[in-house]
C-alpha cells in the first residue's frame, strides 16, 4: 500500500511547516528552495556543484544516522528528486535522523540552458556522458562520479556526522543509470568506514558485464515483456546467449552498454575485472515498476538498449538474474506493485522505505 500520489504536495507543504524555511540547525530543511541547498567543493575547489539537502554536510549533527543520496533523471530536476526522498523519509518515519541529498548534475551545454553561478560545474547535458561518470566539457578533470565520492567522503566524516551508520545511494530512471554504473565503478566504497548500499530503480539500460544478451524467447521475448505487467513478482524465464551485432548495432557492447571502449572519464583506468568483481560484490537492490513495461519516459529504443531486452522491467529482470545466478552476486530485486515509470510511486511505496531507509 502507497501513500495516494494526489497527498503528496499536502504531506511536503505540512513538511516545510514543521521545519521551517530555512530550518534550524537542529531540523531538517525540506523546502526544494535555496534555503535548503549548499555546495560541494570539487577537487579542493574553486569548482564546485550544488545539492539540495535537509541538513548542512558541514555543521556537526550527532542525530543522523543514516544518509539517502537521491540523484535525479534526465531533466536534471534536482528539486523534484529533493521532494520525492523528503516525502519519502517523512512516510518511513525517518525524517529526523537521515540526512537527504539530492544532488544538482547542471548543464549549460547544447541544448541544455540551466543557470550556472560561478565556478559551477557545467556537466554533459544530452547522452550517456554525465550517467556514466563522463568528465566535465569545460572541466575534462572532473567527472560527474567524483561530485558523489565528494558527497560520500563528506558524509564520512566523523567530526560532522559521528554517528552516521548508513549510506544509501539511489536514483530512478537516468538516475537509475547513473546509480546502476557508480556502484560497479566507484573508488571510495571500501575506504568510508560507512557502510554504502544502492538502490536502482527503472533505469533504461545497464552496462552489461559481457558479450552476452538475453536471448528474445520466454519471458524475453517481445511480445511476453510487454504483456508482463500482470504479476507482482520478477519472471524469471531468461535464457543467455552471445549476441551477433548487426548491422547499426555494432555499438551494443561499449561502454556505458557494456564495457567495451572505456577510453575516457571516471572507469578509464578500471580493468573489467575490477568493474566485473564490484558489480558483484556491493550490496544492492533494484526496484522496478510493475507496469514499466510502455516505451515513456525516455525510453531507450537504440539498439543497444533493445539487445538487452523489450521493456525496461525485462531488461533489469534479466540483468539481475544473470549477474547473481552467472557472476554469483546476491543483489536483491523488488517489483514495485502498480508503479509505472514514476519515481514518486516507487520511492514511497511501505515495501521500499525500508530499503532507503535502513535501521
Amino acid at each position: 500500500m502507497r501513500t495516494p500520489l494526489f497527498l503528496l504536495a499536502g504531506i511536503v507543504a505540512s513538511l516545510s511547516s514543521l521545519s521551517g524555511a530555512p530550518a534550524a540547525a537542529t531540523g531538517p530543511c525540506t523546502t526544494a528552495t535555496a534555503a535548503c541547498t549548499e555546495w560541494v567543493a570539487l577537487a579542493g575547489g574553486p569548482s564546485r556543484s550544488l545539492i539540495y539537502r535537509t541538513h548542512s554536510l558541514d555543521t556537526r549533527n550527532e542525530n543522523v544516522r543514516r544518509a539517502l543520496i537521491m540523484v535525479h533523471g534526465t531533466n536534471r530536476n534536482a528539486d523534484h528528486y529533493f521532494t520525492t526522498a523528503t516525502t519519502a523519509a517523512f512516510l518511513g518515519g525517518a525524517l529526523d535522523d537521515t540526512v537527504v541529498i539530492s544532488p544538482r548534475i547542471a548543464s549549460s551545454e547544447g541544448s541544455c540552458h540551466d543557470v550556472l553561478e560561478a565556478n559551477e560545474v557545467s556537466w554533459s547535458c544530452t547522452g550517456d556522458s554525465w550517467r556514466s561518470g563522463g568528465s566535465s566539457p569545460k572541466n575534462p578533470a572532473l567527472t560527474s562520479f567524483d561530485f558523489v565520492d565528494q558527497i560520500l567522503r563528506k558524509l564520512a566524516n566523523r567530526s560532522t556526522f559521528p554517528n552516521l551508520r548508513a549510506i544509501v545511494v539511489a536514483g530512478h530512471s537516468a538516475g537509475g543509470q547513473f546509480v546502476s554504473r557508480y556502484e560497479m565503478a566507484n573508488r571510495v566504497h571500501d575506504t568510508l568506514g560507512v557502510p554504502v548500499t544502492y538502490v536502482v530503480a527503472n533505469p533504461s539500460s545497464y552496462a552489461w558485464p559481457d558479450a552476452t544478451r538475453p536471448m528474445p524467447i520466454d519471458d524475453a521475448a517481445p511480445e511476453n515483456a510487454r504483456g508482463g505487467w500482470d504479476v507482482e513478482t520478477p519472471h524469471v524465464k531468461f535464457s543467455y546467449g552471445p549476441f551477433t551485432a548487426a548491422a547499426g548495432c555494432a555499438n551494443y557492447d561499449k561502454w556505458p552498454a557494456g564495457l567495451e571502449n572505456r577510453t575516457t572519464g571516471y572507469t578509464a583506468k578500471m580493468s573489467d575485472e575490477q568493474l566485473k568483481k564490484q558489480l558483484v560484490s556491493r550490496p544492492t537492490t533494484y526496484l522496478l515498476g510493475q507496469v514499466d513495461t510502455l516505451p515513456l519516459g525516455g525510453f531507450y529504443s537504440s539498439c543497444p538498449a533493445m539487445a538487452q531486452g523489450a521493456t525496461r522491467r525485462a531488461r533489469g529482470e534479466a540483468f539481475v538474474k544473470y549477474t547473481n545466478e552467472r557472476m554469483g552476486a546476491k543483489q536483491a530485486i523488488q517489483i514495485v506493485p502498480e508503479c509505472g515509470h514514476n519515481d514518486r510511486c516507487v520511492y514511497t511505496t511501505d515495501a521500499v522505505l525500508p530499503v532507503i531507509f535502513p535501521k
